[in-house]
């Protein structure tokens, strides 16, 4: 191990706690991973007792029936960090053991696994490498070895997909070993891009199973089913029945014998049959013994729609995490509590598990949120505008499942073309950008941030998310950002039923010439182009109505077809419907204002089988300005559809390995001021990334700083370094154009006494431009956000930045240049040339991989930095430090 690793290191407790973790078996299962302790003696031994002779033979490449007491002892008292040994637990059972043993100073350990054979075939080998590597990293360790029976195909096939760099005798010769071939592996552990994929892919495949398992259950327990109306147990199983699942239904009720017409059961252990699913709806106090029930059962999932917990007070709160804690340790994903519930329009499925007695019919568009009454309004809305939906999750106080497990689902689920999802809390913000941006390329993904939408763990004092944050990141992960249900169904309506359109230039026809010139405002107002207006008037026909479609849909200037059909007097409304159902395109959509219809009237439907709109039908709004801004924002995200995918690069001329010198080196001998390098380290670090500051001297006296204005070279400038006089707005602790001997002596001697420190910088003078500034922090739901500004008082009053989440590719940094309200300056006004914002953008993405490629970097402000036509020069720059986070996040829940 290296001297930084071991420094890194130290301090680590005898038992880390971070390691812990909750995750998915390949099924979709839960496991419980953790180190192992002393006190897990007797679970090693049963666990070791309960292995087949053959499972056994291919982990110590001999018999070995039990374990002798040092075996016993020396796996259970491990240090973390030369030896680590991480145990997977189903209930109080060890089902998984992995363990990486190293010597002091050598950079490899050797690894290995053994899995019970009741659980092997659901990817615990994979995991436990993942974890394993990550404790390995932090701990310095660069290389793993393995011995591996080349028969053991399950274990070899481990190491080939995990992703990592593998070699030895893998692909060569094996070592025998009284005639059993033993593969001698070796293998890089440092987190590669193709290693990072490999975990993400298995990470969705997981999430994705756990959901499915959810939302397709071959039978269902219903835990106190009643027969009394206005009862939660009386109303989930009356729509479950009503509803028509496919599967069996198992009320549970010891009270009773049956409900509903339906036998009941005391327990859940009592049902004869397999049950996947267990609906709760018994008082909080009774859930622990509705968890043991489903362990022994080997129920999948649960959906608690029992109030009482986080819902009610700080008690509740703490209820809610036990609750948690026991059914991820029994091994199963929640729904809730305080659940509306979760329903599956899948004719194979017809789940209606909630309490709203009627769901919308079949369509193409799954919603999540959390409040059950919003989630009951949400169905009513739906059904009200015929817009289908494929699933439905209300997840009441979201304990467990949360809107990424549904991304990572309907990201495969081909019966799901848009997500739409309410949002009251974010349990994994930095998941969900991830996620996200990746999905939106192929589905739609439409947001309501609630205005009461706060950080991860918000039971308590938490800080609401910063609203223009929260709206810049959604955007750049290709999220429709709104503040309504009313607005997010608007989109929803046409994205489920029309294409996105090609281009901004729309069409307006109408019969009513009011309505019409205010379409054309409100198109001109938002992105959109206004490329053709047809006013046809009141008395048309439905015949002209359909010719003068048709030729607008036709003609390749226009993007997409805004129709108003709004006649004076009530008419028969079919002659103008068939034309708008008839007349399609593959590429241009087509919404309108058909007499006050909200939502897809019959007549203007394309129905599917099942008697749903389907894609083709033309959404109706209530008034031109809903459906104008619903197009807007529609091809706002297909013009974000359309760019490159930004992929984060590393530019060229970097130095990694100084860059880090510099900032461990700073580290070790306390060099900060509260985490704060100094300016001449900022500067040595800023070049090792190609950030060149314009040269500057910092001095003490004013000889000295005549004798650096000569040697940079006149003119120059001198600035105040003292706390608070950086970058103030009056300009008070800078003199500029100095040009002689005489003006510095001066111009010191005033910042000098003016700050109360006789230190300060002497700097060329660089060419005019306008100012700006890059800044980089950490963000407590977004992680690491870059942000980008014009300099001044003004800019910062008005709040006009505009942030990014990094990693940032170059689309990203462009976007990034172009994003504050301010930021047309940069194209030049009367009197003054553009400026450079391509050079700007490379800054962007420079900061970018520095602060990716350092994570020891916690904050990071550039300013100013003056933006001209001949490029981008840094004048000051100032960085804090500190420890690193975790150099790898293993798969695991949330």
């Amino acid at each position: 191990m290296s001297d930084d690793a071991a420094e890194g290191t130290a301090e680590r407790p005898s038992y880390p706690e971070d390691w812990r973790a909750d995750v998915l078996a390949a099924d979709g299962g839960v496991v419980h991973l953790r180190p192992i302790t002393p006190d897990d003696a007797f679970k090693l031994v049963s666990f070791h007792s309960k292995l087949s002779e053959q499972s056994i033979f291919r982990r110590y490449f001999e018999p070995h029936p039990q374990l002798t007491p040092n075996e016993v002892y020396r796996c259970t008292h491990v240090d973390n960090r030369y030896r680590v040994c991480l145990i997977a637990l189903l209930g109080d059972d060890i089902i998984a053991v992995g363990v990486y043993e190293g010597e002091p100073g050598s950079p490899c350990a050797e690894v290995a696994f053994t899995v019970s054979d009741d659980h092997q075939r659901r990817g615990l080998g994979s995991v436990l490498l993942e974890h394993l590597a990550g404790a390995a990293a932090e701990n310095g360790i660069e290389r793993f070895e393995a011995n591996v029976l080349a028969e053991n195909q399950g274990m070899v096939r481990v190491f080939r997909e995990a992703g990592y760099q593998v070699s030895g005798t893998y692909d060569g010769e094996a070592v025998d070993l009284d005639g059993d071939e033993v593969l001698e592996l070796e293998f890089a552990i440092d987190p590669t891009e193709a290693l990072l994929q490999v975990r993400n892919a298995r990470e969705r495949a997981s999430e994705s199973r756990s959901i499915r398992n959810l939302l397709s259950p071959q039978s269902i327990a219903v835990i106190g089913a009643s027969p009394t109306r206005g009862k939660v147990g009386h109303a989930v199983l009356v729509n479950l029945l009503a509803g028509g699942f496919t599967g069996p239904v198992y009320p549970v009720n010891a009270k009773r014998r049956s409900v509903q017409g339906v036998p009941t059961y005391p327990s859940v252990r009592d049902i004869p049959n397999r049950v996947d699913l267990a609906i709760v709806a018994v008082p909080a106090s009774d859930i622990d013994v509705v968890l043991d029930d489903c362990l022994d059962k080997g129920v999948k999932g649960l959906l608690v729609l029992s109030a009482g917990f986080a819902d009610s007070d700080a008690d509740g709160y703490a209820a809610q995490r036990r609750l948690v804690r026991e059914a991820r340790a029994h091994g199963m994903r929640l729904v809730g509590p305080n659940a509306l519930g979760i329903a599956s329009n899948d004719p194979a499925i017809s789940m209606n598990a909630t309490l709203a007695p009627k769901l919308p019919g079949r369509g193409r568009a799954g919603f999540f949120c959390q409040s059950d009454p919003l989630g009951a309004t949400v169905l009513q809305e739906a059904a009200a505008r015929r817009l289908g939906l494929s699933t439905f999750v209300s997840a009441g106080n979201r304990a467990d499942v949360s809107a990424n497990d549904l991304l990572q689902y309907w990201d495969s689920d081909p019966d799901t073309a848009a997500v739409l999802l309410y949002l009251e809390s974010l349990g994994n913000p930095r998941k969900f950008l991830h996620l996200a941006r990746r999905m939106a390329r192929d589905k739609p993904i439409v947001v309501v941030k609630s205005s009461r939408i706060d950080r991860p763990d918000a039971h308590g004092d938490a800080p609401a998310i910063d609203n223009t944050v929260a709206a810049n990141v959604f955007h750049q992960a290709g999220v429709i950002a709104v503040d309504s249900i009313v607005k997010m169904f608007d989109c929803a309506m046409i994205l489920c039923h029309q294409p996105l359109p090609a281009g901004p230039r729309t069409a307006v026809i109408s019969t009513s010439a009011p309505l019409g010139l205010l379409a054309v405002d409100i198109v001109r107002s938002g992105g959109l182009v206004a490329s053709r207006t047809e006013i046809l008037g009141p008395a048309v026909g439905p015949e002209e109505f359909g010719t003068t479609l048709a030729k607008v849909v036709a003609d390749p200037d226009v993007d997409a077809v805004v129709a108003l059909v709004a006649p004076p007097v009530p008419i028969p409304m079919e002659p103008f419907a068939a034309p708008l159902r008839s007349v399609r395109s593959e590429t241009k959509p087509i919404i309108t204002v058909f007499a006050g219809a909200n939502g897809i009237p019959e007549l203007l439907a394309v129905n599917g089988s099942d008697g749903m709109p389907d894609v083709g039908s033309v959404p109706s709004f209530p008034d031109p300005d809903r459906a104008v801004r619903a197009l807007q924002r529609v091809w706002k995200y297909a013009q974000w559809r359309g760019r490159p995918i930004s992929v984060p690069r590393h530019p060229n001329g970097i130095d990694v390995d100084r860059a880090h010198e510099i900032v461990v080196s700073a580290l070790r001998r306390g060099a900060t001021d509260h985490g704060r390098l100094s300016d001449q380290d900022v500067a040595d670090l800023l070049d090792c990334f190609g950030i060149h500051p314009v040269d500057f001297r910092e001095v003490a006296t004013a000889d000295e700083a005549v004798c650096a204005a000569e040697e940079l070279g006149y003119p120059v400038a001198i600035k105040a370094t003292s706390e608070g006089w950086r970058n103030r707005p009056d300009m008070s602790g800078v003199r500029l154009d100095l040009e002689g001997p005489d003006q510095v002596t001066r111009a010191y001697r005033d910042i000098a006494a003016a700050s109360g420190s006789p230190h300060v910088h002497v700097q060329r003078m660089a060419a005019k431009g306008i100012g700006c500034s890059i800044k980089v922090h950490d963000d407590p739901s977004f992680g690491s956000l870059v942000s980008f500004g014009l300099s001044g008082m003004v800019t910062e009053l008005l709040g006009d930045r505009a942030y990014r989440a990094l990693p940032l590719g170059p689309e990203d940094a462009r976007t990034l240049i172009d994003a504050p309200r301010a930021a047309p300056v940069l194209d030049g006004l009367a009197c003054t040339e553009p400026a450079d914002k391509q050079a700007l953008a490379d800054l962007v993405e420079r900061v970018s991989a520095l602060c990716d490629l350092i994570p020891e970097i916690r904050e990071l402000n550039l300013e100013p930095i003056l933006a001209s036509a001949s490029g981008a020069a840094v004048l000051s720059g100032q960085v804090r430090i500190g420890s690193a986070p975790r150099r790898s996040t293993p798969r695991r829940i949330g």
